[in-house]
């Protein structure tokens, strides 16, 4: 008879557990997550489960059996689909018209965005209450560190992720899916093998057997441009990667061959950093009709820069580069960058340098979509010295000051600039 590590998600138990028992012996759940390893392992990934549709759904109980989609009008993308319309083939990021025409059935709900930060703001402070070392990655999802939790919460850190999903689940109204091994590259992979309300564990005795067949696709940083390079060269899963020395594959592919050596094996020695830098700030719209007018474009694309640069004094970050996104009438994305001599936070200064970018690119191409982005962030204290923009550059800051104290003040629409009203030809946008 085999004895493994045995938790129950429902009470929290643990213990071992023989061969063939479908329920905890507690309270008599048939959660149940079985792992030799399971009391060894501190590494974990939480990912809540369709997250912006979860909300929607606990607001409105009239949803919680219908398919639901959070997005809108025909040519934006889906931002979440819940798992019902999943079935039908719905995904994140999938054009709304393809979407609609899946699910026809499905109720289409716009992001609310405010909402989201909310309620990702409570379920951070639940994982902070478990463990100082979180590291988010997005609105909503985090790693976590909990080596040396076992003392502070009577229990391996298994059993603690097993209550705190339990938590956010009944204090919050959402549900989490949990990765728990010993790195973060596993944990992340883990957690995506049993969503949602998952609980999957990867230990060190298994893991080069279990990445072996898995797509190369899985490791962080291979997109399909190094998928296509590796399938060129007879490689498309994880474990023929190990066929390679390190060296050979750092020679093959540069600087990222270290990375596919380590990950293959199951290694990963990153840190859960919980003050991990923010690598950019960004915001972008899609058009309900294509756009081809460099005028018209750089009206939408003043609004943006100002977001970006509340985003910026709202998390104390200033950009050294800017970022100029397009994306074309047939979906192929452009993207243009540009360095900065300062880090900046001036919608101005974001602005004035995409500007000669975009009218480089309006060449008479239509356009579906514009994004700008800062990069390269630091301290705001850095930010936009005081010859930055010429004798004017004190000035700039102090009008884009008072224009954000009136819009905290009186809401968003109360003072705009005339570069930021609406184009005389009909563009209407609507964010993404």
């Amino acid at each position: 008879m085999t004895v493994v590590g045995r938790l129950c998600r429902e009470c929290g138990a643990v213990g071992e557990a023989a061969d063939g028992v479908e329920r905890c012996p507690d309270c008599g759940s048939p959660r149940l997550v079985r792992h030799p390893e399971l009391a060894s392992l501190a590494i974990a990934h939480i990912d809540c489960d369709a997250f912006y549709a979860s909300v929607e759904k606990r607001d409105n109980p009239t949803l919680r059996d219908r398919p639901l989609i959070i997005g809108g009008g025909d040519r934006g993308v889906v931002s979440a689909a819940c798992y019902i319309a999943r079935i039908y083939g719905v995904r994140s990021a999938m054009p709304m018209y393809k979407a609609r025409r899946l699910c026809p059935e499905a109720v289409v709900l716009p992001p609310d965005m405010e909402k989201y930060q909310t309620v990702g703001e409570q379920v951070r402070q639940a994982m902070l209450a478990t463990t100082p070392l979180v590291e988010p990655l997005s609105i909503d999802e985090a790693f976590l560190d909990l080596n040396g939790t076992e003392r502070l919460h009577h229990g391996c850190p298994a059993r603690t992720l097993a209550l705190l999903a339990l938590r956010i689940e009944q204090e919050i109204g959402v549900t989490v899916s949990i990765g728990l091994s010993y790195n973060k590259f596993l944990a992340k992979v883990a957690s995506d093998l049993d969503k949602p309300r998952g609980f999957a564990a990867i230990g060190r005795g298994e893991a080069e057997a279990f990445l072996a067949p898995r797509p190369v696709s899985l490791i962080w940083g291979v997109g399909k441009v190094l998928q296509r390079r590796l399938a060129r060269d007879g490689i498309s899963t994880i474990g023929q990667l190990r066929e390679l020395t390190e060296v050979e594959l750092a020679g093959r592919y540069g600087s990222i061959g270290q990375r596919l050596a380590c990950f293959s094996r199951g290694d990963d020695d990153r840190k859960v950093d919980p003050n991990g830098p923010t690598k950019s700030v960004s915001a972008e719209t899609t058009f309900e009709a294509d756009l081809t007018s460099a005028t018209e474009l750089a009206a939408i694309l003043w609004p943006l820069c100002e977001r970006v640069a509340a985003r910026l004094r709202d998390a104390s970050l200033a950009g050294r580069g800017v970022v100029l996104k397009l994306k074309t009438a047939d979906f192929q994305i452009i993207t243009r960058r540009h360095a900065l001599a300062d880090p900046t936070q001036l919608a101005e200064l974001l602005y004035q340098t995409a500007l000669p970018m975009l009218a480089r690119e309006a060449d008479g191409r239509r356009f579906r979509l514009i994004g700008i982005g800062a990069t390269d962030l630091g301290d705001a204290q850095a930010a936009d010295p005081a010859d930055l923009l010429g004798p004017e550059s004190g000035h700039a800051r102090e009008v884009e000051r008072a224009i954000e104290a009136v819009r905290q003040r009186l809401g968003a629409d109360a003072i705009r600039l005339g570069r930021g009203l609406p184009p005389a030809r009909p563009g209407r946008t609507r964010p993404t």
